[in-house]
This record gives structure tokens, sequence and C-alpha cells, in this order.
């Protein structure tokens, strides 16, 4: 993969809040472009949708990657994450990366009204069928999940194919990604976290007889480098609590893995009785530092660092609290040019 950044190289993964509009996001874009980002991830939450806001990112830059981080397994039929994935190839000029995974219970089901069923073999079957799509081939799957027959494109499969993705927490889904997928994505992450489930990654990679230097790392940071940087850490904290005690029990379970489960039991509680202050207070310094990058831009510099430099994690998404600001998000991106 030629085309990719180095090691430890940095991305953006543009803010998973709501923005004032498209343009907003594609603005952002461009700002990272500028500076140098190798790639802008979208998320694609409760706002706007990735496959639209990617075009708009694409048709308004010229060189950084794009890429929706994540799709989830669920919308979308897999030939349509194919299908959308080689028209944004085509769109984009062959700078299109995909990033697919699971979700949990509270958006699959709560949002989508989809039942939350086998989402490891289901992750598995949207990479094998999106390949499938891809390479130009007649579709013919007969999987766990899927029986699908006689899917083709009409247009010309992509010269390049979009490399493909996959998010994961758990020591399986990590594993997933080792055996089936072009890299991993991992989010809220403490560095031993993070090593350990690169432990996961590796043996996936083992098990499918592949090579380690072909399953690309990104972790995704959060990160807050303003001048007050007092507020960078609240608004970090504010963030944490939310993805622990508002955002179903995964992001909860795979905390109390990484050695915070006391903690992270606290926080789910607070926020589940409304008491949010309560929540983002159980957030301390150390648990903040172990999942973020906030501060003052010359603290967040030294702290991202300590992200970058373990062995197995190829680049850094630079991410952004939920309640920053389009600036907030513009003096950040400024601070952490690569």
């Amino acid at each position: 993969m030629t085309d990719e950044p180095t090691a430890a190289d940095r991305t953006v993964h543009l803010p998973v809040a709501a923005q004032p509009s498209v343009e907003t996001l594609v603005d952002l874009t461009r700002r990272a472009e500028d500076l140098g980002y190798e790639r802008a991830w979208l998320p694609e939450t409760w706002g706007r949708d990735a496959v639209t806001t990617l075009t708009s990112m694409a048709h308004g830059t010229e060189r950084i990657g794009i890429g929706p981080s994540v799709l989830n397994v669920y919308s979308r039929s897999p030939a349509l994450i194919a299908q959308s994935a080689a028209t944004l190839q085509e769109v984009a000029d062959g700078r299109l990366r995909v990033a697919v995974g699971p979700s949990g219970p509270a958006v699959i089901e709560g949002w989508h009204g989809v039942d939350f069923d086998r989402p490891l073999r289901r992750t598995r079957e949207y990479i094998d069928v999106y390949r499938t799509v891809l390479d130009g081939e007649t579709l013919n799957y007969d999987g766990d999940v899927f029986d699908l027959a006689g899917f083709r494109l009409r247009c010309d499969p992509p010269e390049q194919v979009p490399p493909i993705d996959a998010a994961g927490m758990g020591p399986k889904a990590v594993e997933l990604c080792g055996r089936f997928a072009d890299g991993w994505h991992a989010i809220v992450f403490t560095p031993e976290g993070l090593r350990d489930r690169l432990g996961d990654l590796r043996r996936g990679v083992e098990l499918g007889g592949r090579d380690i230097d072909d399953v690309r790392v990104t972790l995704s940071l959060p990160c807050c480098a303003l001048d007050d940087g007092e507020r960078a850490r609240e608004l970090g904290a504010e963030h944490c609590a939310f993805y622990i005690g508002g955002m179903g029990t995964y992001y909860r379970d795979s905390l109390a893995r990484q050695g915070y489960e006391d903690t992270a039991h606290d926080v789910a509680t607070a926020w589940a009785n409304g008491d949010r202050d309560r929540a983002v207070e159980l957030v301390d310094d150390a648990l903040l530092d172990d999942l973020a990058a906030v501060g003052t831009p010359d603290e967040v510099r030294d702290r991202i660092r300590t992200f970058e430099s373990i062995d197995g994690v190829d680049v850094v998404a630079v991410s952004f609290p939920r309640a920053a600001t389009v600036d907030d998000a513009r003096q950040t991106l400024d601070a952490l040019e690569p």
C-alpha cells in the first residue's frame, strides 16, 4: 500500500457532533489537507450521512485521503456499501479507504430497528462481499448471515480497490480485524489496553496466514489543544464520560478490561441517573490522560507522542471532543500539524 502514510503518521477524525453545515466539514478537510494530514475520516452517527458528505469532501479537496469511520454493518447491505465505495473511489480519484464495524445494540436496535445479531460474523461477511463486488465478480455468496446471488456492478470496478478496515474493541473483534480486514480502527483505549489488543491483532494475522505489515492500525484519539488548557481538559473529560456512560455497554466493558472497571461502572451509573456533572468529575486526571491528549498545545504534543510511539500503531487520527467548537477543532489541527 505505497500510497499510505508511514508509521506513526497523523490523520484527522472529523467531529462526531453535528456541524453547522456540510461546508464546515469540507472546510475542516481542506485545512487538514493544507496542514499535511494524510486522511480525513468521517464518522457516521446521528448527523449527516457519511456517503453524501464524503462526496462533498472529495470534490472540495485534491490530495488528502478520505474515508468513513465507521459505516455500521446493519443499516446498509454489504452490496450497497461496496457500490458506494466504488462510486466514492471514482469521485475521489482513488483517495478512498473504508472502515466498517458493528456499532452496538443501542444504535442498531434503537435507531435502525434491526436485531443486533452475530456482529462479528456479520462484519466478516461484509468484508467478503465487499471484496467480491469490487473485484468486478458476480456475487454468489453462501454465508451464515447472507445468502446472495447474481449481483454485479454495472459500472467498471475501481482500478484500485479501496482498502477496507474494521473497528473492534474486544479480543475476538480485534482478532477478526487481523485475520480478514486491511486494518483495525481502535477507539477509547489506554496505552496499556491498546498494547493488549495489539496482541490479539497479531494472533489474528497469524491465523489468517498474513503479514502484519499489510494490516494498518489507526487509533482515534480525542485531542484538544487550546491556550486555555483547563477548558480543553474539561471538554475531554465530558467527552470520555459521554462515551463511557451514554453510548451503551461496549465502551464501558472495554474500559473495564483495561483496568478501570470500578470507574467505568461509577461513571455509567452517574450518567444513567442523570447526574452528568458527577459523571464528568469521575473522569479524573489519570484516566483522562490515559484516554486522550488534551490541554495546552505543548502538553498535547507531548501526550500524543506517547500513543504514536506504541509499537504496532501506524497512524493516530486526531479526533475532537464532542462539545468542541469549530474554532477549537481548527486550533487543535493547527497545533498538531504533522
